[in-house]
């Protein structure tokens, strides 16, 4: 009777599953989180309620436990999870399921033959949400939620990487807003900050899902182009600077209007490391400034 009491109340969910993978155990923390109570899955296949568990990494893990007794875990960050329920936590984070972590292990009867196995499920949402936070603190900018100049210098290195082992191109633009002391001396450094956002917002929602936008200076950004000749890159850096010259900046009833100039590069086998690739995207980018300043220098190495 005690057992039943701690089965039913304990703060995860318990599963006891029989050799055909028939329910015969569902405590009340599964209960709560299916929706589903335990008199209706009981002697049921877990494949007739939860279909997406028929794969062959979960069937092969049962296997594995009923025949020869192994202990499983399954992390969240390789799973995800097991069983799609929500989480009360998901309200608060960027998750839609509820995240698990979870182990497997066999049940023996009195001839320690083997007879069922339980899954045990935690609810690790909360966790996992910090994590992912500390995870974007450390490689976004605080201000304008782009990648910042850390994660900036470890994705150059693997592009560089890949491009010596596969020679697969890529490009990189440098951009810096032109003027923006003067624009912090007249309107005042809050201003500074919106224009900051919104000129990465702009950037951003213009690149593809494969490119990567990083802060790396004050008003100095980074486009990373994966699979991008200079062509392509000066393309794209003239798009650029086309919709930041036509965008209106507003701040407290004060329309701005401000330009940017831009520095592209192709990755070539006469670079070897990032502070090369850098050095000619920087050079490239004051001679933009250099030369007037709205524009955008190229040189293919």
């Amino acid at each position: 009777m005690m057992y039943t009491q701690i089965f039913e109340i304990i703060n995860v969910g318990i599963v006891v599953l029989d050799k055909e993978l028939k329910v015969n155990k569902w405590n009340r923390w599964m209960e709560n989180h299916s929706k589903i109570p335990s008199a209706q899955i009981v002697g049921h296949s877990i494949f007739e309620f939860f279909p997406q568990l028929d794969t062959k990494w979960f069937k092969r893990s049962c296997k594995s436990v009923l025949a020869f007794g192994n202990f499983l875990f399954f992390s969240q960050k390789l799973h995800k999870y097991i069983f799609p329920f929500k989480s009360e936590f998901s309200n608060y984070t960027e998750y839609d399921n509820m995240q698990q972590s979870g182990t497997m292990g066999p049940l023996r009867g009195e001839n320690n033959q083997i007879q069922y196995l339980y899954i045990m499920i935690q609810d690790v949402t909360e966790i996992a949400a910090y994590e992912q936070k500390l995870l974007e603190m450390n490689t976004r900018d605080p201000l304008t939620g782009v990648f910042n100049r850390r994660f900036m210098n470890k994705r150059l290195h693997e592009e560089i990487e890949r491009f010596n082992r596969y020679g697969r191109p890529f490009s990189i633009i440098l951009q810096d807003i032109d003027y923006f002391k003067k624009i912090n001396d007249d309107y005042g450094h809050l201003c500074g900050d919106l224009i900051l956002k919104e000129f990465a917002r702009l950037n951003t929602e213009r690149l593809r899902s494969i490119d990567f936008y990083t802060r790396y200076g004050g008003e100095e950004f980074c486009c990373i182009l994966p699979e991008t000749r200079l062509q392509s890159a000066c393309n794209l850096a003239e798009h650029l600077r086309l919709a930041i010259e036509k965008n209106i900046f507003s701040f407290e009833g004060i329309d701005l209007n401000i330009t940017m100039s831009q520095g592209a590069v192709e990755m070539s086998p006469v670079i070897s490391t990032v502070d090369q690739l850098f050095k000619c995207a920087d050079e490239l980018l004051y001679e933009a400034k250099k030369t007037g300043r709205n524009k955008i220098a190229v040189k293919q190495e």
